[in-house]
């Protein structure tokens, strides 16, 4: 068995050109593997598993413009108060809570 990597080992690597079709991701994050291995069996024409390595770390190859980065502009101190403003008006949770009330008495 093993030793489990350090988080300070356990890397995403994202790797393209302006030349090939193809993007690769080796990656040990939980989530984003799991994420590309769901998105690999839904559609293998796009994205394929290549190979686990005995770390957990995990290579897939993806078609370019099926992957992307969405950076996002940080919150301003305005942007949070509007944000749970609306929150608060909308609250969602309490609908939700009420409509599974609903469904458990139907």
């Amino acid at each position: 068995m093993k030793n489990r990597l350090k988080k300070k080992e356990r890397i995403t690597h994202i790797s393209f050109n302006e030349a090939e079709p193809l993007i690769e991701v080796f990656t040990h994050n939980t989530d984003l593997r799991k994420r590309l291995t769901n998105y690999s069996k839904s559609y293998p024409d796009s994205c394929k598993l290549i190979e686990v390595d005995e770390y957990g770390g995990a290579l897939f190859v993806i078609k370019k413009g099926r992957f992307c980065f969405r950076l996002t502009a940080p919150y301003t101190l305005e942007r949070r108060k509007k944000a749970s403003q609306h929150a608060i008006r909308n609250n969602n949770i309490k609908r939700l809570k009420n409509y599974r009330e609903e469904e458990e008495e139907s």
